[in-house]
This record gives C-alpha cells, sequence and structure tokens, in this order.
C-alpha cells in the first residue's frame, strides 16, 4: 500500500496546477481534526493562496449555521456550501442560491425503515429542515453531535410531526460502524441514485439527501455557473466517500491521509492527515510553489 501510494503521489507530481482559480476544502477531517477548529499552518496556507488571487471555498456536510465560523475562518467571500451542497448561500449577502430538499414522503419512508424493531435502539436520527436540528429524543450521540456542531438539538418525539416541511438531509448515526455499513448497503439496494443521494461522511454518520445533491455538484456550480470556472482550474481537498464527487470534478482532487483507501484511490494526490495538517502541505505543494 505505502509503495502504491508513493507511485500515486509520484505521477501527481506531473499535474499542472499553474492554472487554479478556486480551491474548496471540506471541514471535518480536512481542515479540522480532533481540536474542531483550523490550525494556524492552515490558514496561513489558505491566505497565502488567496493573496495569489485564488478563491477558496468550503464545502460540507455539516449544517450551514454550524459551517458558518469556518468560512469566516478562511476569509471565503464565496457562497457556502453546505450539506453536501444542497444548501448554498453567500454569508455577506444572505443571498441563498440553492436549496434542494427531500421529499417529505422519501423521509418518512426512510423513518418507517430506521423505526424496525431491530435497528430503533440503535440509531439517532437527525432530521434538518429550514437549518435546525430534529430529533426523537437526546441520546447522548445527539449530545456529542450537537457540541461539536456547536447547534442545538430540538426533541418532538415522533419525527414526522415536523414533516410539513421538507427536511434538507437526513442523518441516522450509530457508534457501531457495521450497523451503518449494513444500513448504506441495504438502502443502496432499495434506491437508486435517481431517487436518493446516500453516502456517509464519517464512518458512524449515514446521510441521504436530493438525488441532484452532492459536493461534486454544488463545486460545479460555484465554478462554472458563479464564477465562470472550468474544473480544470479548481482543486479540492476532502477525506471522506461524501467528498469522492469533488474529488472527480476538479482538475486536481486532494484526498487526506486519513483518508479511507477507497478515497484516496481516487484522488490524484494524497496529502498528510488533518492533524499533520495535509491541508496546509497540499495548498503549498500545488498553489504556493514558484
Amino acid at each position: 500500500m505505502q509503495a502504491s501510494l508513493a507511485n500515486h503521489n509520484q505521477a501527481a507530481t506531473l499535474l499542472d496546477s499553474s492554472n487554479i482559480k478556486l480551491l474548496v476544502l471540506d471541514i471535518d477531517g480536512t481542515i479540522a481534526g480532533v481540536s474542531n477548529d483550523i490550525n494556524s499552518s492552515v490558514k496561513q496556507a489558505v491566505k497565502a493562496a488567496q493573496n495569489r488571487g485564488i478563491q477558496v471555498a468550503i464545502a460540507t456536510g455539516r449544517m450551514y449555521r454550524s459551517a458558518l465560523r469556518f468560512h469566516q475562518a478562511i476569509g471565503s467571500n464565496l457562497p457556502l456550501l453546505a450539506y453536501q451542497g444542497a444548501w448554498i448561500q453567500n454569508p455577506s449577502t444572505g443571498h441563498l442560491h440553492r436549496h434542494w430538499c427531500l421529499d417529505p414522503n422519501t423521509a418518512r419512508r426512510l423513518l418507517d425503515y430506521f423505526e424496525q424493531p431491530e435497528l430503533k435502539s440503535l440509531l439517532s436520527v437527525h432530521f434538518y429542515i429550514n437549518d435546525r436540528l430534529y430529533v426523537r429524543e437526546i441520546t447522548p450521540e445527539t449530545e456529542i453531535y450537537s457540541a461539536r456542531s456547536e447547534i442545538e438539538a430540538i426533541a418532538v418525539g415522533d419525527l414526522r410531526n415536523v414533516l410539513d416541511n421538507a427536511p434538507t438531509k437526513v442523518l441516522a448515526l450509530s457508534d457501531d460502524t457495521d450497523v451503518i455499513d449494513r444500513l448504506l448497503g441495504n438502502l443502496r439496494e432499495q434506491y437508486t441514485p435517481a431517487e436518493l443521494y446516500l453516502t456517509t461522511s464519517v464512518a458512524t454518520f449515514f446521510e441521504a439527501t436530493n438525488p441532484s445533491v452532492n459536493k461534486g455538484t454544488g463545486v460545479r456550480y460555484l465554478a462554472e455557473e458563479l464564477l465562470g470556472l472550468e474544473p480544470s482550474q479548481v482543486m479540492t481537498v476532502g477525506d471522506n466517500f461524501n467528498d469522492v464527487e469533488m474529488l472527480e470534478y476538479a482538475g486536481i482532487g486532494v484526498a487526506m491521509g486519513n483518508a479511507p483507501a477507497d478515497v484516496q484511490a481516487i484522488a490524484q494526490w494524497v496529502a498528510p492527515s488533518v492533524e499533520q495538517d495535509g491541508a496546509a502541505v497540499a495548498i503549498e505543494k500545488f498553489l504556493l510553489r514558484e
């Protein structure tokens, strides 16, 4: 594996990064690790790239309100891509460019599935509606999630009570990664990609959004529709399966050293881990070299 990775990265040194005009960064596992903050070396590298005329954006599975402080920390003046790109909003103007929701009936069917007797006690289910988080009850897993996300979870009992409004995203959380793997596999057999976008952002999160949503379509919208750029002018950095589409879209797609092997395999270069400030290393390698 190490030899293969070395060859992979050696080949990536031939990439032409001189034309990059847009850098898009994931948050968790990419620019924020255990500290739940951005280290100074990453901020400095981002600032140096911006000083060279490269625009920088955030693309995350997080809620908009949870991602906002990271967007501000890197000094981005572009729209923020939240909920895997289902929600694209410009914080400086408040303009909501895109909000693609799940069909409430689909969300209801997912909830029926999650509440099967063999699953219900294993999952904390989250509905995200109008940038608010709704849960059945406050579980220890939800408390940990809320603390890291710095948002309040609203307990409503039966989540069907809030389905008068369409959810932006549905998440099922379990500390047992085997449960999440089975959930993803089983639901991918029941729903086609044209019906639902299903992914994991970390090994303990199962996530479902509108079928047109993923970070790849979000970055494409930002790059091509708003900025008039081509894929060859875009560099993306991410660490997990919900980053795959934007890594594939970009002229330069960089996976973090802490990314799963399957994610690293589709990237054009693999950076050091988030705890080693791998995002800063990638920025310096591709965007700051003379």
